[in-house]
């Protein structure tokens, strides 16, 4: 039996979409690229919750595919014309999707603290061999001298070097990303990678390739960092072995804590957030990073779950819940498919939570 939303469900997204649109009519150019960088920065971290959140895997190596996408388009620029958008950003997102399909066969057989650790030296592997090659620019980094633009004949379709046109494509990307981010969790994909999360023991024993949806989920979000690397090289015209550092990666995770794991938008806001308050901190303190990390601290002890605590606060508790447990969403999903060759879905995922496995290697 289905249930009806709340209208109010909608009216805040709707409302921060139309004063995102409205934002480059009304506020300076600094503001706008502002906000253009705090939106790439929530792409990147609403890849990583995919694998976090509803993955149950801490990554270390994200901010290696933000990095590598944005090396792709440095060194795929001629230095006196634009580079095409048809052909620079599939190739930079197949870069960074192929990268992580490379680390994600090899750490995903790893669990737990050794998850994380061997995503940590995959991102710090590449970090350094960037830093080290003559062709990359080694730690000068590499310089993009013309932003990307796609022509169609002798006709500008889009020239990401106007700022308005940037901020347009850089928020209709975010939108497009939200959606197929939405459509991948509610999907079967998304309630087996769930399932996994929950207890992953349990979905093996239903019969779930556990790691082939984590291979799938990992690889897709290392795409949509491809694509937040993209134009963050193309914001910045710079490119530097930073960009795959693990301070990035650590940073973005961050952003996934303040926003909310196991929303989809969370980590936008988090992204938001934590940006803004380094520009306020960085204004008035010299010590910003200090006040910033005690600031996040107070943030993450008040609010565990994120924005989905605020969001409890105005949606009444049952809309409010349904984006915060996934057990029911699952259940169903399960008991729908197999009800007829599989045991009790509901009992798996209830007893997932009195039994969460933690291991280190299997076979």
């Amino acid at each position: 039996m289905g249930t009806q939303r709340d209208p109010r469900v909608w009216l805040v997204p709707g409302v921060l979409l139309a004063l995102a649109i409205a934002l480059p009519f009304v506020a300076p150019t600094y503001y706008v690229q502002f906000i253009s960088k705090a939106l790439i920065m929530g792409i990147l971290a609403m890849s990583l919750n995919l694998v976090v959140g509803y993955g149950g895997l801490v990554s270390l190596c994200h901010a290696a595919f933000f990095g590598i996408a944005g090396y792709v388009l440095a060194l795929a620029s001629p230095k006196y014309d634009p580079a095409s958008l048809w052909w620079t950003l599939p190739l930079a997102v197949a870069a960074s999707a192929a990268a992580a399909a490379v680390i994600g066969s090899l750490a995903l057989r790893t669990r737990g603290i050794y998850f994380i650790m061997v995503t940590l030296a995959f991102g710090e592997m590449l970090f350094f061999l960037f830093h080290d090659s003559k062709f990359a620019g080694g730690s000068d980094g590499a310089f993009i001298y013309n932003k990307p633009s796609m022509m169609l004949g002798n006709i500008t379709l889009l020239d990401l070097e106007k700022p308005l046109t940037y901020y347009f494509v850089v928020l209709a990307v975010l939108v497009a990303v939200i959606a197929l981010l939405t459509m991948i969790v509610r999907s079967p994909f998304g309630h087996a990678l769930a399932a996994a999360r929950d207890n992953e023991r349990r979905a093996r024993a239903l019969g779930f390739p556990v790691f082939r949806v984590r291979l799938t989920a990992f690889v897709i979000s290392g795409a949509i960092a491809g694509i937040a690397g993209y134009f963050a090289a193309a914001q910045f015209g710079f490119v530097a072995p930073q960009m795959l550092g693990w301070h990035l990666s650590a940073t973005v995770l961050v952003m996934v804590l303040i926003g909310g794991q196991r929303s989809v938008a969370g980590p936008l806001a988090g992204a938001l957030v934590l940006i803004g308050l380094e520009e306020v901190l960085k204004a008035t303190t010299e010590h910003w990073k200090l006040a910033e990390g005690l600031i996040v601290i107070v943030i993450v002890l008040m609010l565990p779950n994120g924005v989905r605590d605020l969001l409890k606060m105005i949606l009444p508790a049952s809309d409010a819940q349904s984006g915060v447990e996934s057990s029911t969403i699952i259940a169903r999903s399960i008991a729908t498919k197999h009800s007829s060759s599989l045991p009790d879905a509901s009992g798996l995922l209830r007893s997932a939570r009195n039994d969460d496995v933690v291991g280190g290697r299997h076979g």
